[in-house]
């Protein structure tokens, strides 16, 4: 599995509001929109093109265009909403699968409640987008679901990681498949309630408030 940490002023100064805790809701989802595509540009860097003729006004030529199967970006709910625009604003032709998952807070174990995705995965790109690897239950376990479903390239996209849920992302992927992980920060330390430090809070929460 690879590690990719953006490093750019612009991810690093809308990280930094992003951690705020006077920042509102409004203003963090648009961050986080903001900031998704910039790690969008990044997180497509490997995807997959074909050669495709064109007519120019002065000539014609061959450029590139993405190749089928399209991309399939992958939204964990409820958090990974505030990032599905981001990301499909670079891919418009990318379809969008769902997972609902949330984690156990008492076993901090991956409950998932919701799936919206292909049966066949076969040769698609995935982008699998939540905001927090924290523990790395729910990460690894959307990633055993595509991986089930034939896809043996993934990319996940997350805002912040802990070093503990890479380390278990790392180790339960081993040589699977293709697994890229894209992220704007990679943190100190989860807590003893399993929240990374310094982190940002709850993501979910402050996206769309307290349910």
């Amino acid at each position: 599995m690879r590690v990719h940490v953006v490093d750019h002023p612009l991810v690093a100064h809308k990280l930094t509001v992003l951690r705020d805790i006077n920042t509102p809701s409004p203003n963090f989802r648009q961050l986080v929109d903001e900031l998704v595509t910039l790690l969008a540009y990044e997180a497509t860097r490997d995807v997959k093109t074909e050669p495709h003729e064109i007519e120019t006004p002065v000539a014609p030529t061959v450029g590139v265009r993405i190749a089928e199967p399209m991309p399939l970006v992958v939204p964990i709910l409820r958090a990974g909403l505030g990032m599905l625009d981001g990301l499909t604003r670079l891919l418009p032709t990318a379809e969008v699968g769902f997972l609902g998952m949330q984690r156990d807070e008492e076993t901090l174990e991956a409950v998932t409640y919701a799936n919206r995705l292909p049966d066949d995965l076969t040769d698609r790109h995935c982008f699998l987008v939540d905001p927090m690897l924290a523990t790395g239950g729910t990460l690894v376990a959307a990633i055993d679901y595509l991986l089930e479903r034939g896809a043996r390239h993934v990319t996940a996209v997350c805002l912040l990681a802990a070093p503990e849920g890479i380390e278990v992302l790392s180790t339960a992927v081993g040589d699977r498949a293709d697994v890229e992980l894209v992220v704007a920060a990679v943190d100190e330390k989860l807590d003893e309630n399993a929240y990374i430090v310094p982190g940002l809070g709850d993501a979910g929460d402050r996206l769309y408030g307290i349910v």
